[in-house]
């Protein structure tokens, strides 16, 4: 069962050309509990679509393709999360903040299945109500 929600620089940091080791620790020690946001893999697809042919794209697919989608669980935006989404976004805009719309629906992803969001970028995430955040950067 999943317990955290991995934002997409987390799940992408072992295709670093030196990775950070902190991350690579918390990823096998919490290996079978965490899982992606549909948001995530659409956005991890398209950074490797966008790249022309090479060894580099090669090694990308393969990581999303044969470790990333038949080994991690990718949770839906659905009606609930988007429910979530627009009344923390209605009032963030009512306080003057507006949220990336990718990163709103990773939040509602992690809120509305008690997920832990893992994260590089807690600031981009900090505005959201009762979401809780882990960076395993530091």
């Amino acid at each position: 069962m999943s317990r955290f929600l991995l934002d997409t620089n987390v799940i992408s940091e072992p295709l670093r050309p030196q990775p950070n080791p902190a991350v690579i620790q918390r990823l096998q020690q919490y290996q079978g509990e965490f899982a992606i946001a549909s948001v995530t893999w659409h956005e991890l697809l398209f950074g490797c679509y966008r790249l022309s042919a090479s060894k580099r794209r090669e090694r990308i697919e393969q990581y999303l393709l044969h470790i990333i989608q038949p080994n991690i669980s990718i949770l839906p935006y659905d009606n609930v999360g988007a429910e979530w989404f627009a009344l923390e976004r209605a009032r963030l805009v009512t306080i003057g903040k507006t949220p990336a719309y990718p990163d709103g629906q990773i939040a509602a992803i992690a809120k509305v299945n008690g997920l832990i969001l893992v994260t590089n970028n807690v600031s981009d995430y900090a505005d959201f109500q009762e979401l809780q955040l882990e960076n395993w950067f530091c």
